[in-house]
């Protein structure tokens, strides 16, 4: 067990400290020479030299330097500060004034013995930690600390009579001696050990029948004692933290759980019942109280854990889900894409994901959801114009022929651009790329999750990573990190808010893999960490239900599941589906009902034409 934990930073930290240039490679952060054989000064091969980022372990790979260790090993031979309390154990500097240790027990005045019995201590106990008072200051407790190995080591001074007004302290401690856990040699075993804030706190506990009772010396936001205590605590099986109770809060609990390598229990908040510390349940509740509160000391709850079978209940198959009205997708996916996970849309440029992508958004619109886009190939007028084609419907669209080469061309009036716009007004949001100057300081997760907050947004469209990563802002030493640790931000956006995130993916080039979900490009948490990864990619043929090759024509697709991380059903043969040039709208087997669906934006009872001298928008 390691007082020591090591952070990358100390890496970055002892780079500077010795002046050496560096750079990240893989694990390793890379020094421009050794510091044991000046590699780069010496020899022609440079940065050879490295520690480990992960574990902080270092070497030279010089066959004839090979020197080895750890950021421990750095800080003895090169004076490099480790944490505090860490440089205090490792490399202790301070000296401390040598106390004498009595030959015969302390024994406590009539006085100590006075005061402490108003407290409710019991006359063994004050005579087992041997407190006093000074002679010739009797209202002046003295509290002896004696090590592990019964050597007298600190002593702390308590003014029993203390007035704010005329007093300047209320405890003081010998001048330059070594700060310990006072009652150290007073424990009997190492099995439980009950540490206090204060020291008639632990005399309380002791009272109460309970061993091993010690604590503090200088209150619950020092650890000044923990060097010269971590190798005798660290015996023991298990910690009960009595720390004061105040405002639903346990001093010394979240340090001593986050420092110590052994179990940490605290007494239960409802076992203090009206009180602040062990000597007050003392006082007015009697001993039993206190060896309740010891006796009942629950481990202290790890944030990340917590019991299965506190867990609620779920459907699955109940889940708030969006249908994207492709009739097969939906009910592969048992009603649509879930809520609360990322949803991958991969295939290659130019195959039409994004327009898949951009249809669900619309269909997320009608079924009451605001959404936020981001387009990161498109500018805001084009993504907007495509999305408003795939809205208006081919019932709409109008075609006419292009006057300078005579093709035809595709158009939405005016009127009915103003109708669509107006039906998804506060419905729908983008991504300004107009506002972008490259002095951006704010993430697109902490944008997405604004248009969360402020416009209650369910439905997120990222198109695309790759785009989207360079916005984030991610650290990483590679772009693989970067890409892994963007994705874990987004699914946990995801699931804080119980919001569907599409996200936009390219596949790799040229890449065949057995495996769909290894052909996205980039990193594997990509489709590692989504919920639902979907492909929508040119091909030649399908094979049908009795294993024959159906071809597709140069319009279709295929559209296949490769990931259902909630039901498991997937479909990778794929789905023809059929694109409507002139609608832009995608459909499988549901066919015209798909291809005429009516977002309600206007009366589909009528057939629209473009007024006279209405502006077509081109495509």
């Amino acid at each position: 067990m390691d007082l020591y934990k090591f952070k990358p930073q100390d890496a970055y930290d002892f780079a500077q400290f010795i002046g050496s240039k560096k750079k990240v490679k893989g694990d390793e952060l890379v020094f421009t020479d050794c510091p044991y054989c000046k590699g780069a000064t010496l020899h022609q091969d440079p940065q050879t030299f490295a520690i480990n980022l992960k574990t902080g372990a270092f070497n030279c790979k010089r066959a004839s330097c090979g020197v080895t260790g750890n950021m421990i090993t750095l800080a003895r031979d090169f004076d490099f500060p480790l944490e505090k309390t860490a440089q205090e154990y490792y490399f202790p500097k301070k000296q401390y004034k040598r106390l004498k240790t009595p030959t015969e027990p302390i024994i406590p005045k009539p006085e100590a013995i006075e005061y402490l019995s108003k407290r409710g201590i019991a006359t063994d106990t004050i005579n087992k930690y041997q407190i006093t008072v000074q002679t010739e200051h009797p209202n002046i407790l003295v509290f002896p600390f004696f090590d592990g190995e019964g050597k007298l080591t600190c002593v702390k001074y308590r003014k029993t009579d203390f007035n704010k007004d005329k007093d300047k302290s209320k405890e003081w401690f010998e001048t330059n001696t070594k700060p310990i856990l006072f009652g150290m040699m007073q424990c009997k075993d190492f099995g439980r050990l009950v540490i206090c804030e204060g020291q008639i706190d632990s005399l309380s506990v002791a009272s109460a029948g309970i061993e091993n009772a010690v604590s503090v010396p200088n209150g619950c936001n020092s650890f000044t004692w923990l060097p010269y205590c971590w190798d005798w605590i660290n015996q023991f099986k298990e910690v009960v933290v009595f720390g004061d109770h105040e405002r639903g809060h346990i001093t010394l609990l979240a340090d001593l759980q986050n420092r110590l390598n052994i179990l940490v229990k605290h007494v239960r908040e409802s076992d203090y019942v009206d009180c602040k510390d062990a000597n007050e349940i003392l006082q007015k509740y009697g001993p039993q109280q206190v060896r309740k509160c010891v006796e009942n000391a629950v481990a202290a709850p790890v944030k990340q854990i917590i019991q299965l079978s506190d867990v609620e209940d779920v459907d699955i198959s109940k889940l708030e889900k969006l249908r994207t009205g492709i009739e097969e997708l939906d009910r592969l996916l048992y009603g649509g894409i879930p809520f609360g996970g990322i949803t991958i849309v991969s295939g290659k440029p130019g195959e039409g994901k994004s327009t898949v992508s951009s249809q669900i958004l619309a269909r997320a619109i009608k079924q009451g959801y605001i959404c936020f886009a981001y387009s990161g190939e498109l500018p805001n007028y084009l993504f907007k114009a495509w999305l408003d084609f795939q809205i208006a419907g081919p019932k709409h669209v109008f075609e006419y022929k292009d006057d300078q080469f005579g093709d035809v061309r595709y158009s939405i009036s005016k009127s009915n651009r103003e109708m669509i716009s107006a039906w998804y007004k506060d419905r729908c949001y983008l991504y300004d790329n107009s506002a972008i100057d490259g002095d951006e300081t704010e993430s697109l997760v902490e944008t997405a999750e604004k248009a969360i907050i402020r416009y209650g947004a369910r439905v997120i469209l990222l198109d695309n990573l790759m785009t989207a990563i360079d916005l984030e802002m991610t650290s990483g030493n590679d772009r693989y990190e970067r890409q892994s640790n963007f994705m874990k931000k987004l699914a946990r956006l995801a699931l804080k808010y119980n919001v569907i995130i599409l996200l936009v993916a390219h596949k790799r080039k040229n890449n065949v893999s057995a495996n769909e979900n290894d052909e996205v490009m980039g990193s594997s948490d990509i489709t590692n960490l989504a919920l639902i990864t979907i492909a929508y990619e040119k091909a030649d043929y399908v094979k049908d239900y009795n294993g024959d090759k159906v071809y597709l024509n140069d319009g279709q697709r295929l559209l296949k599941v490769s990931k259902n991380r909630l039901f498991g059903k997937t479909e990778t043969n794929g789905w023809i589906m059929d694109f409507d040039e002139k609608s832009k709208r995608v459909y499988g087997r549901e066919g015209e009902r798909a291809l005429n669906y009516s977002y309600g934006w206007c009366d589909e009872d009528e057939f629209t034409q473009l007024p006279d001298g209405d502006e077509p928008m081109f495509e």
